[in-house]
């Protein structure tokens, strides 16, 4: 994340993730980021490697990230 990028975000966005190939890897994504309190929606692109979560109340980058890591998979 560049220096300054807010950490915290209500709105959209993307993460790059590496490693991710098929629908089980989609899932346990979308499972774990969706455990995270202000989460609203989240979609992946498979083809593309990313991620776009949308946050209806304030949640923090890192806090998606991490819950990325818990899969194997690399944020970017």
């Amino acid at each position: 994340m560049m220096r300054h990028t807010p950490r915290a975000f209500v709105g959209t966005t993307t993460f790059e993730v590496t490693g991710m190939t098929c629908g089980h890897c989609a899932d346990a994504l979308v499972g774990v980021i969706r455990a995270l309190p202000g989460i609203a929606a989240i979609a992946v692109d498979l083809t593309s490697g990313v991620v776009t979560v949308t946050a209806a109340e304030p949640v923090d980058r890192a806090d998606i990230a991490d819950a990325i890591d818990t899969t194997g998979h690399h944020p970017h």
